[in-house]
């Protein structure tokens, strides 16, 4: 069944701001404030930003970067050998798409994907990870990194209730067996695409609730303003990207933006990037928090919305059982 988009706010902008989230790490009240003012108006005002004194290693994003590469340069047989077909849970390798190629999609992306780690049953999201046996570093680093964002998106909750007014262990509840995840992407060099569609990743926003985002030194990633201008988000060293996706932006009820993006890797080199897609416990219900007498949002449950966008991106993905 496909579930309702809602529809992306026009924002103007220019810029995607820089916050510094150290103070809800570390419990440091007295700034806690400002971050919440900080994170309010990037969510209002852009539906993006930058975070930095995000607590996570870099050396921990550095081993995922370096596996990644080593996985993606794997003859085509070994990467296919994981293929997102062999598993019911939509986990696993997602191979170049382009027209052309005679599979669906325009992406020229390619993809390696994983979530928790957790035996069949449950939801029909649950299941086991697929990982390549020639390159036995990727478990260990990805995992690694995965635990690392998982408590920096609980970190980031009690900052996005706060800015929509409601108390600060709102989200808390909606993410105790929270649904994530995370992607490798490799994108070929592409100096001029022959169309719109056929670009690193066509312009889209994120179902999730927001998405975690780590991205070489290549660039490629931008999002559109209400001008219609395609604004560039270079990457800063020691930050992260934070977008929300269309989830928050129910929840908030159009006062956070799930904002257009896309890449083009223009670099002339191999570019690589990971991002985590944070979506709430898979039965959590998404209709607007605030401002409820306003708005036209229509409520779904997230997992619903999970396995139909699953299925829009990969139609060939068949749900185990």
């Amino acid at each position: 069944m496909a579930m309702p988009m809602p529809p992306s706010r026009r924002l103007d902008f220019s810029e995607v701001p820089v916050v510094d989230v150290g103070p809800l790490l570390s419990g440091d009240e007295a700034r806690f404030p400002a971050v919440v003012e900080a994170i309010g108006r990037a969510c209002g005002d852009v539906g993006f930003m930058y975070v930095k004194n995000h607590g996570v290693p870099a050396a921990a994003t550095a081993a995922v970067a370096a596996a990644s590469a080593r996985f993606f340069s794997l003859p085509p047989e070994e990467k296919m050998a994981v293929r997102i077909e062999n598993s019911g849970q939509f986990r696993g390798f997602m191979p170049l798409r382009y027209k052309g190629q005679g599979i669906e999609g325009k992406n020229l992306q390619e993809g390696f994907v994983i979530g928790h780690e957790r035996p069949l049953g449950g939801h029909e999201l649950n299941g086991p990870n697929q990982w390549p046996a020639p390159v036995p570093e990727l478990r260990l680093a990805m995992t690694a990194l995965f635990d690392a964002w998982e408590g920096l998106s609980r970190a980031l909750l009690p900052g996005f209730a706060v800015a929509l007014g409601l108390p600060r262990d709102h989200f808390a509840k909606e993410f105790t067996d929270p649904t994530l995840v995370m992607k490798l992407n490799h994108y070929p060099p592409q100096d001029a695409p022959p169309d719109a569609e056929i670009i690193g990743v066509r312009s889209h926003t994120d179902y999730g609730a927001f998405t975690i985002l780590w991205q070489d030194d290549n660039g490629g990633l931008e999002i559109r303003n209400k001008s219609g201008e395609w604004v560039v988000v270079p990457p800063i060293p020691d930050t992260y990207v934070i977008n929300i996706g269309d989830m928050m932006q129910v929840w908030s009820n159009g006062r956070f933006s799930s904002t257009a993006h896309r890449v083009i890797n223009r670099s002339g080199n191999e570019r690589y990037s990971i991002p985590m897609f944070v979506q709430p416990n898979y039965e959590t219900m998404i209709e607007p928090l605030v401002d409820k007498e306003n708005g036209s949002f229509t409520g779904y449950v997230s997992g619903d919305a999970q396995l139909a966008d699953h299925r829009r991106i990969w139609p060939s993905w068949k749900l185990a059982g």
